[in-house]
């Protein structure tokens, strides 16, 4: 699969998140946890959250027309990085404190083949490139 396809894929699945945490923050904690957010504080920080995954789509999205850049390859690095450790928070999230909402094996499985397809990306990029 391409680089290109890749970035397009994260940037929607990410731009779509961050705006539904940005709007509507006890939407996506409700969908991802079966709870919604307490207080003032927890939704400004979900709002926070939005805000970045924003970032992080829009990122991905310019980048997918430079995908033979070096800037790009450290984008799916850093996409690599967010996907493995949402991956992880979102199995903690079950296994320890067991929160699960409907969406919670949706988004864990997401990020699990964001990651591998990032690894997969890179890993053919260094041996493409011989670095």
């Amino acid at each position: 699969m391409t680089v290109r396809l890749l970035l397009r894929v994260t940037a929607i699945g990410e731009g779509a998140m961050g705006l539904a945490f940005l709007l509507v923050p006890n939407f996506p904690t409700l969908v991802l946890f079966g709870q919604r957010l307490d207080g003032a504080l927890s939704e400004i920080i979900g709002r926070f959250v939005g805000a970045a995954l924003i970032a992080l789509a829009v990122a991905c999205w310019r980048m997918a027309e430079d995908t033979q850049s070096r800037v790009t390859s450290g984008l799916i690095l850093a996409v690599l990085i967010y996907d493995v450790v949402a991956a992880v928070l979102l199995a903690y999230a079950y296994f320890g404190p067991g929160l699960a909402g409907i969406g919670l094996w949706v988004g864990l499985i997401f990020h699990l083949v964001l990651a591998i397809w990032c690894a997969a990306s890179l890993r053919e990029n260094r041996l493409a490139t011989g670095k």
